[in-house]
């Protein structure tokens, strides 16, 4: 057994709207790259995770990114699907009673995170935020999340939200070894940040492939 762990906590695959990750391609440049343990957190939906975790168990930890009608939730080890419009407090209440673990996706980022007084009200309640987002365009967005986390005392997460190959494993956190959500929120707090902001190109392929995907295939759940 490895002492240490790297992990992705933030990935997509093509079960998402906007990615362009095919499962094999996928886990094998995740492996490439040097990765223990992938947590595939496809937008609002656990299919393309289960999947996943059938090709590669030991690499694959299922998630969901949960959009709220306040921000986004990042959860590891989800057993059941999370619908996306909930509120914060509900959707944590749903994802306590199936044991995940819970953390806050890129809470400062201007374009897709968190009011902070949205933020305070579930800060007590989460076991982590995501402190470095690879597809942040400013890495003191991430550093304002890494400040506020140490400033309540929650660990964090990282991640490449990989949402094309290129991506995966750029950016991963080094915990020592876990095996289940407990496990991980008792290491949480240990990890060393292992990880390079995306280039600015990638918004755009994915944003493109969410457009092209809406208009040829409009009856498919987004």
């Amino acid at each position: 057994m490895a002492p240490f762990l790297k992990v992705d906590f933030h990935c997509h695959t093509s079960y998402s709207p906007d990615s362009l990750n095919n499962l094999p391609d996928l886990l094998a440049r995740a492996r490439k790259r040097g990765l223990d343990r992938l947590v595939v957190t496809d937008h609002n939906r656990l299919d393309g995770a289960l999947a996943a975790k059938e090709l590669d168990p030991e690499l694959v930890i299922m998630g969901e990114e949960i959009l709220t009608d306040r921000g986004e939730i990042l959860a590891a080890y989800v057993k059941e699907e999370i619908p996306r419009g909930l509120s914060p407090l509900k959707v944590i209440e749903l994802l306590r009673a199936q044991g995940a673990f819970i953390s806050v996706s890129h809470p400062f980022d201007p374009k897709r995170g968190w009011k902070e007084k949205d933020l305070a009200e579930i800060i007590d309640l989460v076991d982590a935020l995501e402190i470095f987002n690879a597809r942040c365009d400013r890495s003191e967005f991430n550093e304002r999340a890494e400040y506020y986390a140490k400033q309540h005392g929650k660990g964090g997460t990282v991640g490449s939200d990989s949402h094309i190959p290129f991506e995966v494993g750029r950016a991963g956190i080094i915990l020592p070894w876990f095996e289940d959500a407990d496990g991980l929120k008792n290491v949480i707090h240990q990890g060393r940040v292992a990880a390079s902001l995306a280039p600015a190109w990638v918004h755009l392929i994915s944003g493109t492939t969410y457009q092209v995907r809406k208009r040829l295939f409009p009856w498919r759940r987004i």
